[in-house]
């Protein structure tokens, strides 16, 4: 290790970093913005689990600094699993491109630069881009997590739960969001309106509006990912033969349209984790580390309870031997029950153009421990890209010191993959197999749509019933009300001599004798 500056921060940061167990290696301390040392910045693999948070302004690195902890994690056999927003991290399946210039930069904080690939799988929401479709059922994302994404207030989202509650007595399974506009219309319709009466105060009007924002939100487009097959959780959790954790990205091509939908699919992703993993207590090493990018969506808007939900989900899925670092703008995007549980935190440069971005900057170093920096606030605004404060969990579970750190250069390619690198990744997954073509198997739309029909039907054998029996009864008053008719004599039957009048013979023989009484006039006359 070269010859150490004399300024307190650098044994405060050597003492403090000294882990003995496997850590991620984040990169060198800085001291000031002349002096950059190879003393190392890291986190305990073991404590990568007590969470973490990432944030920083727009272009200050943070999407390079989720693939640096992403490579590496994967590199010591942690599976992980992570958002590509902008659709950077596919590069991550390839090796990197080195360089002078790279090469000088890591060389200065000690890191031996290597070209290296990782294993990757690729997804996407409901097959919304190249990678394995993700879906989930709409029973299975619940009506706590949809009323956040249709943004129903307290009331709606209670008879939305009623309204799922519903459907499940009455064995009406919820598979998609057809299922759902189904349900709702049926309960809005002259057939299923009594049913509400039964539903604990469920109004018509309040059916009413969740079906329209039901119909917007289809609109959208966001019926693509509710759907079987059903994405099992588990499926993440993927090591490969020599050793590596696989990388599991989800691109989000149409995020600027529906962002909500995108943050809250991720919030069902972790929350089915939690239900679905065992219990493990303590490891030496995550199970997975699930990156939760574009955070602020999350909790934009959020209810309480729904803070609440996600508070409780960080807090202990811990136990399950999951990791969860959130990555956002402002440290302030995160609510402060959520925040207080992230042991790890890497401050990219935040900005102070505005006053609120002063309050904001003022909020975040107030929340960093004591620092030998002389101005925390002003070492975060004049941060340079690749740069960030980081203080971290140590294996006893204490704050590390804070330290100004220059970050180690990802090893793989920084920057997309090419599409057909992608495909073929795709299409040789086995997971692409299991879940590529959608299941359409019955459920509350076809049984309500039969059930419609099949009343239908009755009502129409009714109807026909109804309309013979009045015509039936038009016939017999019309009959009671007609003359009676005079009945025409019978006639006696022939006597012998009108038979024998009228027999064949006797016309035969009344014709010859006419001829020959004829014959013998003429014969007469001619004499």
């Amino acid at each position: 290790m070269s010859d150490m500056p004399s300024h307190p921060v650098v044994q405060k940061v050597l003492d403090g970093y000294a882990f003995t167990g496997p850590a991620i290696e984040l990169g060198g301390l800085v001291v000031d913005e002349a002096t950059v040392t190879d003393v190392p910045v890291r986190i305990p693999l073991a404590m990568v689990n007590r969470h973490g948070l990432v944030a920083g302004a727009t272009g200050t690195g943070k999407t390079v600094t989720l693939q640096l902890l992403a490579e590496q994690l994967s590199s010591q056999g942690v599976p992980v699993f992570a958002a590509d927003v902008k659709g950077d991290l596919s590069g991550l399946s390839l090796e990197g491109a080195g360089g002078e210039k790279l090469l000088a930069r890591t060389s200065a904080i000690g890191q031996d630069w290597q070209a290296r690939s990782n294993p990757v799988e690729y997804y996407a929401i409901g097959g919304d881009g190249i990678g394995i479709p993700l879906r989930v059922t709409m029973a299975a994302f619940g009506p706590m997590l949809l009323a956040k994404v249709l943004e129903l207030n307290d009331t709606q989202e209670s008879s939305l739960g009623l309204i799922f509650h519903y459907a499940d007595v009455n064995g009406l399974p919820l598979l998609d969001l057809a299922d759902l506009r189904a349900v709702v219309a049926h309960l809005v319709s002259d057939e299923g309106r009594a049913d509400l009466k039964g539903l604990g105060g469920l109004s018509s009007a309040t059916a009413g509006v969740i079906l329209r924002e039901l119909i917007a939100f289809e609109a959208q487009g966001a019926d693509v990912f509710f759907g079987e097959p059903e994405f099992e959780a588990a499926d993440l959790i993927q090591v490969t033969p020599d050793g590596r954790g696989l990388i599991s990205l989800v691109e989000l091509p149409t995020l600027a349209s529906k962002p909500a939908v995108f943050s809250t699919f991720l919030m069902w992703l972790l929350a089915d984790l939690f239900h679905d993993l065992p219990e493990v207590g303590d490891l030496d090493r995550p199970k997975l580390v699930f990156f939760f990018d574009e955070a602020h969506l999350l909790f934009k808007n959020a209810s309480q309870g729904f803070l609440d939900q996600i508070a409780q989900t960080v807090r202990l899925i811990r136990s399950k031997g999951v990791g969860v670092f959130f990555v956002t703008q402002s440290p302030t995007d995160v609510p402060d029950e959520v925040l207080a549980q992230l042991g790890s935190r890497i401050q990219h440069q935040l900005r102070a153009h505005t006053p609120n971005d002063a309050k904001a900057l003022k909020a975040t170093v107030n929340t960093y421990p004591t620092t030998e920096y002389d101005d925390l606030g002003q070492v975060i605004t004049g941060l340079g890209i690749g740069e960030a404060v980081v203080t971290v969990m140590s294996e006893r579970g204490a704050p590390t010191p804070v330290a100004w750190t220059r970050l180690r250069a990802p090893e793989s390619r920084m920057g997309a993959a090419d599409t057909d690198a992608m495909q073929a990744v795709v299409a040789a997954s086995p997971r692409h197999a299991k879940y590529a073509e959608p299941v359409d198997r019955e459920s509350a739309h076809e049984i309500l749509t039969a059930k419609l029909e099949e009343g239908a039907r009755k009502a129409a054998e009714d109807a026909a019933a109804k309309e013979q029996a009045r015509e039936a009864e038009a016939e017999a008053k019309a009959a009671k009300k007609a003359p009676a008719r005079k009945k025409a004599p019978a006639k006696e039957p022939d006597g012998i001599v009108d038979q024998v009048v009228k027999s064949p013979v006797f016309k035969d023989f009344m014709r010859t004798a006419a001829r020959e009484i004829a014959r013998g006039m003429f014969r007469s006359g001619r004499r």
